[in-house]
């Protein structure tokens, strides 16, 4: 597949429905640019315009620093301070680096020991090569090569999630954060080594340890995103800012009774997810249903509201939600750019809520009624713009992995490949929405089955999980296992597995789907639907290898609190963000 030069998107689509990278909700922006226009306020950003940096651009402005993007390499040179977001893959960003002049810039900046923030790629980019889709030559700043996480051993790998850091050094940012959970999503990494040692600040174990930050002089770098680690990535942030950290990491981040050395490993996650749809007055609110029935059970059929959206997510980013994830079904199948009000839900929800944000809903080719024809890499790059950390891809997954199983060969064309090839695996999860289908023997059907924890209505002792598309209203002949096997191959980064049996019933989790799945891909899975109680939590945790654990209904309905879970799953011995 040829690469995509994603920085000419943005040319390809109606200009009203983008906005400049630099603004954000108009007047907001204004007031805070007209409110410090000193020069010793202005960070510099490297923005090449692959992935979401809203986000950063959004902490900076709430630590009250203006921006200055970075045009040409003199801006590298000209900078204050300059924070380097590297979002996507290795070889395509150091070719823009490469083609732009801004390559050497960076080294020449950096040697000068001029204030420096790499983050995620923007680390990985420092060493002298990268093996994804490599060897691939880097800024050569830092001995040793970035290598592909092992998943032999059976390593979910992309690393997605909450993970604590070990402090290797004194560091002038990581004060403080000893044993704290930041969050991370990558698939390649940097090893310490005698020759980079004196760059080590941080360490995280995942697999065996690797480099989670490095430090020398003013020059920093971090592998995770401190501008969606909450509270402690901000406090990380202001302090290569501004020099001066924040007490908040020591006081307001941790229970009284969950020590610092307690966290040590990848955190189990637990995510609210948004379920966003036009009402009959065409606004957008949240709802949730029973297997997918999300109208009340009245004459007039009206859409449940639970809420507003930016609002509900903005309390349970408050709440220590771990990610939050927005499910767009109201069903905007003709022109899902057209969809104004959803791109502004994520615009004005990354302002306050620096945890992920994954997206779904519509993210496909189509054309529109004029003719135009949109491919779901402009769809999805216009969700990451917006504020999207991951897109969510369902149907269209399905077919993709329908096709793929019956020739056996990978297209390229598809909506799962061309997002994963551009933005990388970790941006790309696939939603998958299975129904239950019982039989009496697993020579039944072709499909994998599993035999049932509890007998069926007819004491049936197999199952096989059927997927469904369009909201699970069409059946499809095709296995939840099947199709898992297949989207991994295709490029998916993580599986949002659903049940529609177990939808809106709070009788638990399917333990039986959830651990057929988990243990057939190597990658991370999500368990979704049925949980009505923290006990749901600690099961479905301590019975499969999921990583994640979602909820929508009980959060809506206040009916378990998102830290009533965690306390829960702490007390039970699962290691959990608090």
């Amino acid at each position: 597949m040829e690469a995509v030069n994603i920085t000419s998107l943005g040319s390809m689509l109606p200009i009203k429905l983008f906005m400049a990278p630099q603004s954000i909700s108009g007047q907001k922006s204004h007031n805070i640019r007209c409110a410090s226009n000193r020069e010793d306020n202005v960070v510099t950003l490297l923005d090449y315009g692959a992935g979401n940096v809203r986000s950063v651009r959004n902490a900076i402005r709430l630590l009250n620093f203006n921006i200055q993007d970075v045009k040409k390499p003199e801006d590298i040179l000209e900078a204050k301070r300059l924070v380097f977001p590297g979002v996507g893959a290795f070889a395509a960003a150091m070719d823009i680096l490469n083609k732009t002049g801004m390559a050497e810039a960076l080294r020449e900046y950096i040697k000068n020991d001029r204030p420096f923030l790499g983050i995620c790629l923007g680390l990985q980019l420092l060493f002298e090569y990268s093996e994804e889709n490599g060897p691939v030559k880097g800024l050569g700043v830092i001995p040793g090569a970035v290598g592909r996480f092992d998943s032999s051993t059976g390593l979910r790998v992309p690393h997605i999630g909450w993970n604590a850091l070990q402090i290797q050094k004194s560091s002038a940012i990581l004060e403080g954060v000893q044993g704290h959970h930041v969050y991370f999503v990558h698939s390649y990494r940097a090893m310490p080594s005698n020759d980079n040692n004196e760059w080590v600040s941080a360490t995280c174990n995942y697999g065996g340890g690797f480099i989670a930050a490095v430090e020398k002089g003013n020059v920093h770098a971090v592998q995770f995103h401190p501008e969606k680690s909450s509270n402690v990535g901000l406090d990380i942030l202001k302090g290569f800012l501004t020099g001066n950290r924040s007490d908040s990491v020591k006081s307001s981040d941790l229970a009284e009774n969950q020590p610092l050395k307690h966290a040590s490993t990848l955190a189990k996650r637990v995510i609210a997810c948004l379920d966003v749809r036009a009402n009959n007055k065409g606004d957008l609110v949240v709802t949730k249903g029973d297997q997918y029935d999300v109208r009340e059970h009245s004459e007039e059929r009206e859409v449940r509201n639970l809420g507003k959206p930016v609002e509900l997510a903005g309390q349970y980013y408050k709440d220590g939600a771990d990610e939050v994830t927005f499910l767009n079904i109201t069903g905007f199948r003709d022109f899902p750019l057209g969809d104004l009000p959803m791109l502004e839900v994520l615009r004005r929800t990354s302002e306050n809520v620096f945890v992920p944000l994954t997206i779904g809903g519509g993210i496909r080719d189509f054309t529109d009624k004029d003719g135009r024809y949109y491919s779901s890499l402009e769809v999805a790059s216009e969700y990451f713009r917006s504020g999207a950390d991951k897109i969510s891809i369902g149907s269209d997954a399905v077919y993709a992995a329908e096709e793929y199983i019956k020739t056996g060969v990978k297209m390229g064309t598809t909506s799962l490949e061309q997002i994963s090839y551009v933005y990388g695996n970790q941006a790309v999860v696939v939603s998958i929405d299975p129904r239950r289908v019982y039989l009496n023997s697993p020579k039944d059907v072709p499909f994998k089955t599993v035999e049932l924890t509890h007998p069926g209505p007819k004491g049936e002792k197999y199952a096989w999980y059927q997927c469904t598309v369009n909201g699970g209203r069409e059946g499809r002949p095709i296995g939840a296992y099947e199709l898992a096997k297949a989207v991994e191959d295709l490029g998916a980064g993580e599986i949002l597995l659903n049940c529609i049996d177990c939808d809106g019933q709070g009788q638990g989790f399917d333990i039986d789907l959830v651990k057929l799945i988990s243990e057939a891909v190597n990658i991370p899975v999500i368990a979704s639907s049925g949980a009505g109680a923290v006990e749901h939590f600690s099961a479905v945790f301590k019975q499969t290898s999921t990583s994640a654990a979602l909820a929508a209904g009980i959060f809506h309905r206040r009916e378990v609190p998102i830290m009533a879970v965690k306390e829960h799953l702490r007390i039970q011995g699962t290691e959990v963000r608090i």
